[in-house]
Parts: structure tokens; C-alpha cells; sequence
């Protein structure tokens, strides 16, 4: 009797360990509200840091226009390029964990440098007095400057590629009730994202130019640190992933193998082919990569020949013969590309809100009453109201109404959404053409066509529709190849997919300023005239320019859904938990994991 007691309090303990580790699964909703309190409050800070920054540097630190704009250029430049580096950072050793807490640390010392010397009258300038010189920054203010700068550069490349990706790792993808929750959290991430945003360009910018910049830094310096501790404090409940080695390694390996058997004979049988699943599981908790039929010519390097000479139970030269499960790494890394590049002219259409449809809203009335005008820099907030709005739509009517049609839990699948986005952006820059034509027909009926300093009378509210299309195409396309990038990047490198979607940004900017510097150098004829003209927009073509932007979507378009048509989503043996009275046992289930979460 005492030994049977035993045993049942000893299987009772164990039941109690069984029920409470059920009862605290780590990762899922209750992750959310800390991911998304560090997502509001770091995007708070970011956007709040710099969306004035070009006003500081020429008010406060007294630089040339020039100097100062090419400061934030080469700081832009910077930022966009350390994603990749964060990336490699989390995914080859550090995790998104630390790779996302040590790059916010790094991001707030930068910022509490920048506020501190915004506070203290030493280490900036003195100020202009009357119509004196005013005396620029010396080299140890600036230096403190570059510094922050610097640390922000290197912080947001830690931030940015991995903080959205470690929020969908959250859910559990073996898990059948958890894979539809992906999706939604992609809307609800850029959602905060936005009203953070909304934020920083109305309330922040505000204080900042009206209140002192040692408080209008100094907030979002104090919501980054809240973002910090936000964060952190969620880490018992987190899903830890386990980093899986460079990522980039493996993909060389397996370049390297091909072409050292480049000419081999390829095997009849795909089963034939190299598979060891202890070498793999490390980067495959969610399920093996299984053998596709295209590029055949890099299954080659996972041909087992005599050269290799593998004996049982060895794991073999990684440079000589790679997995199948790595083979179709590149090959997922490889059809990502093309899709990925066609988001490029996207952001380059975008990109005019802040140039040349900001030059349109300065020569516009922009009052609402007589005393009170919005800012030309205020007219994005209509961009983000609109992509707001347009999530809260598609999650909550749109995804409902495309269920019953599609049958697919998300509604639509993401390359639809992407390409619902693209005709819309192109409606958009269509629109804004229109638009340019009435601003200088009013121009021309009121003879100010030679005045470009004038006030047009035209309401600024023409330009809210262009505004309002580009934010509801952003709500579409760029969560739409946010999640394309998650979703089908190998597993191993989802931080380093979600850096590719930075750098998909970043190209689309710096495509934007190709195409304003060869429109501006080849439209130039003899008597001056200008698409682009320096002084008077009122005698340039913008409108020619926006339908240049509009036919190059067009194009990209045609592109996009031929990409689309041929795109293989990639297959994955997920391994699937279902939990039953008795032990816990595990399902296999072979599925494209593309047109499943589709």
C-alpha cells in the first residue's frame, strides 16, 4: 500500500509538471502586448529623433543646407545598409533576443548623447543674433553629433530586421491552431507601427519646433528606454528560437558543392539524394525543406560520391556535400529574389510624398481657418491615417468577405495582396499627375505662372487623394512583401529575409533619386525649361514625371504577375502537435507551407 501511494503521488507530481508547463506555453498571444508596448514606444523614438533632425542640424548647429542633408543622407545610407549586419548578428549566433535588447541599449545611448547636448548650452553653438553670421559647429560638437548618429545607425540595424520577425516566431508553426495567427499579426505589428508614426510627425515635431528641442529629444529618448524595459520584461513568456550558425555560410557551402560536381550525371531518384536529419534539425524546428524539381543543377552538391568517402555516422565536409534541407535554402533564398526586387519602384513612388508632392502642398492654401495652416510636412499624416484605416478594413471586414470566396483563413494569399497594392500605387501617381495639371491651370488663370513663391489658390485638399492611395497601397503591398519575406525564407534566416525587405526600402529611395537626377539632366533644354525645375514648379512638368513613375509601375506590374505566375512557394514536411489523453505524439503531415498559410 505505501509503495502503490508512492507511485501515485510520484505520477500525480508528474501530471502537475505536464498540466503546468501546458498551462504557460512560452511565445503565442500573451507575448504581444510587450512586443508591441517596445514596437510603439521604439518607433515613437525613432521617427521622433529624426523626422525634425534636418531642422536642428540648420537651427541649432547652425550647418550649411547642404552639409546638413547630406549628413542625414550618409546616416540614412548607413542605417540601411546594418540591417544585414543585425541580421547575420541574430541568426548566426546571438538570437533575436539579445540581438534586439543589446541594439536598443546601443539606440538609447545615441539618443541620451544627441538630447544631452541639445540641453546643454556648451556643447552647441551660441545663437544667431539679428543678421550676424551665425558660427557653425566646431569639430567637438560635431563629433558628439556624429557619434549619436553613429550608435543610432548601428542600433537600428539590430532593431529593425529582427523585432518583427522574432513577434511571428511567437506562433508556433507546428502548431495547427496557431499557423492563421501569423497573418494577423503582420496587420496588427504595422497598425502600431503607423499610430506611432501619426504620433511623431504631429505631436513631437510640434514640441519641437514650438516648445525646445532638449524636451522634444528628450521624449523619445524616454520612450526608448520604456520600449527597453517593455521588451525585457516579457522574456519568461518569449519563444527562444536557437541560432543556427551563419546562414550565408550554409548557402556558400552548398554554391561550392554544386560547382565542384557541376559534372556529374544528376541522380534518377530524388530520394537518392543526401538527407541526415541530425545535421538538420538545428535549422528546422519548424520542418524539413523537401526536394523541389527546379535548378536541379544545385542538387547536385547533395550526390553522396566515393570522393566523400562518408561512413556511417560521419557528418561530412559541408564544402563537398551538402543536405537536401540546404539545398533548398538557396533555392528558396533564389525564387525570393525576383518578387522581392518588384517592391523596389513601389517605395520609389512613395518616396514623392516627401520631395515633390511637399514642393506642390508649399504653393497651395493650406488653411483651415484664417489663422491656423497645416504644414507642407504635416500632409504625410494623411498618408497614415489612410494606411490605418485600410488595416483595421482588411482585418476585420476585408479578410471576412474574401474567406467566403477564397476559403483561405487569411482571406486572400499574400502575392494577391502585393499585387492589389501595385495597381493601386499606380492609380495613385496617375492621380497626382491630374492633380499638378489643376494646380498650374489655377496658376496660370490667376497669373502667377512666373511667381513660385505665391500662394496658388487651390485647396490643399486636391492633393489628399494621392496621399490617401499611396497610404492604403502601402497597407496592402508592404505588409502583403513583409510577409511574403517571412513567410517563405528559410527558417535559419528569417532575420536576414526581414533585412531584405529593409534593403527593398532602401533601394526603392535611392532609385527615387536616380530618376529625379536623369529626368532633371535629360528634360533640360536650351531656354531652361525643366520637368524638374530648381525655382518654379509652376514652369516645370511634374506631371510628366509622376506618369513616367506611373508607366515604370505599369511595366513592373506585368513583371510582378509573371513572377508571381511561375513563383514555386516553398515545400515543407511540418511536423504537426495534436494533443491527445495519453502521450503526446506527432503527426507528419507533407504540405506546401506557401499555399497552406495562403
Amino acid at each position: 500500500m505505501e509503495e502503490q501511494s508512492k507511485n501515485k503521488n510520484k505520477i500525480s507530481e508528474e501530471e502537475k509538471q505536464l498540466h503546468g508547463n501546458r498551462s504557460r506555453p512560452k511565445g503565442g498571444l500573451i507575448t504581444m502586448p510587450f512586443i508591441f508596448a517596445n514596437e510603439i514606444c521604439e518607433k515613437l523614438a525613432v521617427v521622433g529623433f529624426h523626422a525634425n533632425m534636418i531642422s536642428y542640424l540648420t537651427t541649432q548647429l547652425h550647418l550649411p543646407l547642404t552639409k546638413a542633408a547630406n549628413t542625414l543622407t550618409n546616416f540614412a545610407g548607413t542605417s540601411s545598409l546594418t540591417p544585414l549586419l543585425g541580421a547575420f548578428v541574430a541568426d548566426s549566433f546571438a538570437g533575436r533576443f539579445w540581438t534586439i535588447t543589446f541594439a536598443s541599449i546601443i539606440y538609447q545611448i545615441g539618443m541620451t548623447l544627441l538630447t544631452i547636448s541639445a540641453i546643454i548650452p556648451t556643447l552647441r553653438p551660441p545663437p544667431c543674433k539679428g543678421e550676424e553670421v551665425c558660427v557653425e559647429a566646431d569639430t567637438a560638437q560635431l563629433s558628439i553629433l556624429y557619434i549619436a548618429l553613429l550608435l543610432g545607425a548601428l542600433g537600428s540595424g539590430g532593431i529593425r530586421p529582427c523585432v518583427v520577425a522574432f513577434g511571428a516566431d511567437q506562433f508556433d508553426e507546428s502548431d495547427p491552431k496557431q499557423t492563421t495567427k501569423t497573418w494577423n499579426y503582420f496587420n496588427w505589428y504595422y497598425f502600431c507601427m503607423g499610430a506611432a508614426v501619426l504620433v511623431a510627425v504631429t505631436v513631437l515635431v510640434y514640441i519641437q519646433d514650438n516648445v525646445g528641442w532638449g524636451l522634444g529629444l528628450g521624449i523619445p529618448t524616454v520612450a526608448m528606454f520604456l520600449s527597453v524595459i517593455a521588451f525585457v520584461g516579457g522574456f519568461r513568456l518569449y519563444r527562444h528560437l536557437v541560432p543556427a550558425g551563419s546562414p550565408f555560410t550554409r548557402l556558400i557551402q552548398v554554391s561550392v558543392a554544386a560547382f565542384r560536381k557541376r559534372n556529374l550525371r544528376m541522380v534518377s531518384d530524388p530520394s537518392l539524394l543526401y538527407f541526415n536529419d541530425e545535421i538538420d534539425d538545428p535549422i528546422s524546428l519548424g520542418g524539413k525543406l523537401t526536394h523541389t524539381k527546379h535548378m536541379s543543377f544545385l542538387d547536385k552538391a547533395a550526390i553522396v560520391t566515393e570522393q566523400d568517402n562518408l561512413k556511417p555516422g560521419q557528418i561530412p565536409n559541408p564544402w563537398r556535400l551538402s543536405t537536401i534541407h540546404r539545398v533548398e535554402e538557396l533555392k528558396s533564398v533564389i525564387r525570393m529574389g525576383p518578387i522581392g526586387a518588384s517592391g523596389i519602384l513601389l517605395i520609389t513612388a512613395y518616396a514623392q510624398q516627401g520631395t515633390f508632392s511637399l514642393q506642390q502642398a508649399k504653393t497651395m492654401n493650406r488653411h483651415l481657418t484664417k489663422s491656423f495652416q497645416i504644414p507642407a510636412g504635416s500632409m504625410s499624416v494623411f498618408t497614415t491615417v489612410a494606411m490605418l484605416t485600410t488595416i483595421v478594413f482588411y482585418d476585420r471586414i476585408f479578410v471576412k468577405i474574401a474567406r467566403r470566396f477564397t476559403g483561405l483563413e487569411r482571406g486572400i494569399t499574400f502575392l494577391h495582396r502585393m499585387g492589389i497594392g501595385f495597381v493601386i500605387s499606380i492609380i495613385a501617381t496617375l492621380v497626382a499627375g491630374f492633380v499638378e495639371i489643376k494646380r498650374k491651370r489655377v496658376a496660370i488663370e490667376h497669373g502667377l505662372l512666373d511667381k513660385p513663391h505665391t500662394v496658388v489658390p487651390i485647396s490643399f485638399l486636391w492633393l489628399i487623394p494621392q496621399y490617401s492611395l499611396h497610404g492604403i497601397a502601402e497597407a496592402f503591398m508592404s505588409i502583403g512583401h513583409l510577409e511574403f519575406f517571412y513567410d517563405q525564407a528559410p527558417e535559419s534566416m528569417r532575420s536576414t529575409a526581414t533585412a531584405l525587405f529593409w534593403m527593398a526600402i532602401s533601394i526603392g529611395n535611392y532609385v527615387s533619386t536616380l530618376l529625379v537626377t536623369l529626368v532633371h539632366k535629360f528634360s533640360a533644354k536650351p531656354d531652361g525649361s525643366n520637368w524638374l525645375p530648381d525655382n518654379n514648379l509652376n514652369r516645370g512638368r511634374l506631371e510628366y514625371f509622376y506618369w513616367l513613375i506611373t508607366l515604370l509601375q505599369v511595366v513592373n506590374l506585368v513583371y510582378y504577375l509573371w513572377c508571381a505566375k511561375i513563383y514555386t512557394y516553398k515545400p515543407v514536411q511540418v511536423h504537426h502537435s495534436k494533443e491527445v489523453e495519453s502521450p503526446v505524439r506527432d503527426e507528419l503531415q507533407l504540405s506546401n507551407r506557401g499555399l497552406i498559410d495562403a
